[in-house]
């Protein structure tokens, strides 16, 4: 999938300018591109809280030493040839100009802001967490007996566990349990764990199991009635795809 042009998250992320459908579509599906996105406003959005630090200590000569790195890699940077359509448009021109040399700039601007904001504002941009890598993916959708507006979605996490975003599932006197079935084979099963009341839940994959086997996922209704084994009872269902 190709990423968008990195002058243009720069953009977004100072919100100089508007998402336009094609953008908003490929955000939707590129984790790349939303984690970049998601860095560079943290960057501006720090940049705006200090604005009215006052009598702060001033920045270790390490700080204004790599700044001024950046910014000289940035004036000596060659420009990129442009199409003669864009040459017919300077102020395209000139935004995309504006773009590349302030990249670099509001990255060592951050580096500024962090050596003098202290531990807190650098555990906010460094513990965040890698972007959620998804190796497949299922819809669930509600059995006939079950209300039409019940549903979710699953996604299987490189990670080993399986996230589960339910709604609307009926009422119970007992719980909700999540399943994984060989649909060749529905007597075969393997189960993760219950549902909490809460909508996103991340429950883990026993190791070693066969999600091309074990491909169909089920939600079903179970009674405290002390059996492990599948009530029979079955509220959302979905087949797992890579």
């Amino acid at each position: 999938m190709q990423h968008l042009d990195p002058d243009r998250l720069v953009l977004l992320a100072l919100s100089e300018e508007q998402f336009d459908l094609d953008e908003s579509d490929h955000l939707a599906q590129c984790a790349g591109c939303r984690y970049e996105l998601d860095a560079l406003r943290d960057v501006a959005e720090i940049g705006a809280e200090v604005q009215g630090m006052r009598d702060l200590p001033a920045p270790p000569e390490r700080v204004w030493r790599a700044i001024e790195a950046e910014v000289t890699v940035a004036s000596t940077r060659p420009l990129r040839s442009v199409s003669d359509s864009a040459l017919r448009v300077p102020q395209g021109v000139e935004r995309r100009k504006r773009a590349a040399w302030l990249k670099p700039v509001l990255a060592a601007a951050a580096a500024a802001v962090l050596a003098v904001a202290g531990t807190v504002t650098v555990t906010r941009l460094l513990d965040r967490p890698a972007a959620e890598q998804v190796t497949a993916r299922a819809t669930l959708s509600p059995l006939p007996a079950v209300n039409a507006a019940a549903g979710g979605s699953v996604r299987v996490l490189s990670d080993g566990v399986m996230r589960i975003d339910v709604r609307n599932l009926p009422l119970t006197t007992g719980f909700h349990e999540v399943w994984l079935i060989d649909p060749d084979d529905v007597t075969k099963m393997v189960a993760l764990g219950t549902l909490p009341d809460a909508a996103d839940v991340v429950l883990p994959v026993p190791p070693g199991t066969d999600l091309n086997r074990y491909r169909l996922v089920d939600v079903s209704d179970e009674p405290h009635d002390g059996d492990a084994t599948h009530s029979g009872r079955s509220l959302l269902r979905g087949t797992l795809t890579y």
